[in-house]
């Protein structure tokens, strides 16, 4: 009877402690019975039936999948290459296991085949200015792929786009036209500006002529700051104004000789 008592106790102590299994945080157990899909357990210590159940254990951090540069061609037919960033994580694991065979490799296929398709039907302006409108489209379509794997997509992010040589010198090109435009478009702008104000300003020095040889003086004043050779002669309007007013009836009169000849 003794010599049975030990195996007995034996069996008994391998049975129990066999049997308990313990999950980190963030970590699941899906545990089957003969083969059925019994429950989820987890984390922390629990227990199992040795022989009878078995465990597959599931990581439910977010993951990061790099995903390797894809060629695709534009909808305005230019070959670019996109580098992609995806996040996601289980949030069924009894449908991860149970409803694709490898939900990393699933879900990564999904990703690329996405983003190809998502590349094809967006111009490349469109992909370089928006590109947070191409990652949320690759994110709803990649989601709603792994949704009934019990997989969440939580982000996705375009890392790099490589465009061919030639375009990049086009677009560069491109830029440097705007930019030329938009130079001459506000030099035109402020050289109108200066013309209204030109306009303005010899409308009062016509009524004041004083100012005028303020602005002679004020300009002397300016030439003489500097360290130059240069002679100035400064002569008064009212002496420029008599001359101008006896050249004039002189001219006339030359003319009406000339007519009487």
């Amino acid at each position: 009877m003794e010599g049975l008592l030990i195996p007995v106790i034996v069996f008994l102590s391998w049975f129990g402690i066999g049997g308990l299994k313990i999950d980190r945080e963030y970590e699941r157990g899906v545990i089957y019975r003969l083969g059925r899909f019994e429950s989820i357990k987890g984390p922390g210590m629990y227990w199992i039936v040795p022989l009878v159940d078995q465990k597959a254990k599931v990581d439910i951090r977010t993951k990061t999948v790099d995903i390797a540069p894809q060629e695709g061609v534009t909808a305005d037919s230019v070959t670019i290459k996109v580098n992609t960033v995806l996040y996601y994580r289980v949030i069924d694991p009894s449908k991860a296991i149970n409803r694709v065979e490898n939900y990393q490799v699933a879900v990564y296929q999904a990703a690329m085949t996405t983003l190809r398709n998502v590349v094809g039907q967006n111009h490349l302006d469109d992909i370089l200015k928006n590109r947070d409108k191409v990652n949320q489209t690759v994110q709803s379509i990649v989601d709603e792929i792994t949704e009934p794997w019990g997989i969440e997509i939580e982000r996705v992010e375009m890392k790099d786009v490589e465009i061919p040589p030639t375009m990049q010198r086009a677009m560069a090109q491109e830029a440097e036209a705007i930019r030329e435009k938009r130079a001459r478009i506000i030099k035109a702008s402020a050289e109108q500006e200066a013309s209204i104000k030109l306009a303005e300003a010899s409308a009062k020095i016509m009524e004041n002529p004083i100012a005028l040889e303020l602005r002679r003086l004020q300009m002397l004043t300016e030439i003489g700051a500097e360290n130059n050779t240069a002679t100035v002669i400064m002569l008064p309007s009212d002496l420029i104004t008599l001359a101008r007013n006896w050249s004039e009836p002189q001219h006339k009169v030359d003319k009406e000789e000339n007519k009487l000849s």
